[in-house]
């Protein structure tokens, strides 16, 4: 991140942003891949794609931990993550997960 802070690639607030939401997806990692197991049982986290994976990670960190966005703001980033930079099957996926993330938390 300080690489890119120094190529001037990303703003401080933005490098501030994408620290703290790093760091709290590493403090809440092991609850994060529970909801993933839970909600992806067919998926064993170790095999679900590194893209995939961090996507999901991060998207639930937002929705479960952070809630400074709302739930449909994380699972539209994240999916638009997942189209950019994951595989043809990646935006489904990611979309089918954190809507059964987002249930959880929304009471459904």
């Amino acid at each position: 991140m300080s690489r890119l802070l120094a190529d001037g690639k990303l703003s401080e607030e933005g490098g501030a942003f994408a620290e703290e939401l790093v760091r709290g997806v590493i403090h809440h990692k092991e609850e994060i891949d529970q909801n993933i197991r839970r909600y992806a049982p067919a998926w064993p986290v170790e095999q679900i794609s590194t893209v995939d994976r961090n996507i999901l990670r991060l998207a639930i960190f937002e929705i479960i931990f952070d809630k400074k966005v709302p739930v449909k703001v994380a699972i539209n980033e994240a999916v638009e993550l997942a189209k950019r930079f994951g595989g043809d099957n990646s935006p489904r996926f990611i979309n089918g997960v954190l809507g059964s993330v987002s249930g959880l938390v929304m009471g459904e």
